[in-house]
């Protein structure tokens, strides 16, 4: 009996290769998903602004993620191939304008009032 195992020595139906192990359009489709709808439960239900900064951050990488993806997998020439990436290039700077501003503002509001629990900031009460 042998005790070391690949995945070339195991016979599969669908005719004995490890194409399975390839990940296709659908596999990272599940990850975007999953990971824009963990960042969407953390924007739901954060009361710190820190927190939901960095759920914000969960969704744009879920998002650059299906980018990228659609543009490996959908893109039938050569002219577009890049279009996903160049999407994800202005997403990821998006993102960090959005983090240093968000940074800024809650650095703002906690040194005016000590907290940064969203369910307490009352600023715009007249």
């Amino acid at each position: 009996m042998r005790l070391l195992w690949h995945a070339y020595d195991l016979e599969f139906p669908t005719g004995g290769g490890v194409e399975f192990l390839i990940p296709g359009l659908r596999h990272f489709l599940v990850l975007g998903s999953i990971v824009f709808s963990l960042g969407m439960y953390g924007v739901l239900s954060r009361r710190n602004a820190i927190g939901i900064l960095l759920s914000i951050e969960l969704m744009l990488n879920g998002v650059n993620l299906l980018m990228v993806a659609f543009a490996r997998y959908i893109s039938p020439s050569n002219e577009q191939e890049m279009a996903g990436q160049i999407f994800a290039i202005f997403i990821i700077t998006q993102a960090a304008a959005e983090a240093a501003v968000g940074l800024a503002i809650i650095i703002a509001v906690y040194r005016q009032r000590r907290t940064i629990q969203v369910d307490q900031l009352d600023l715009m009460k007249g």
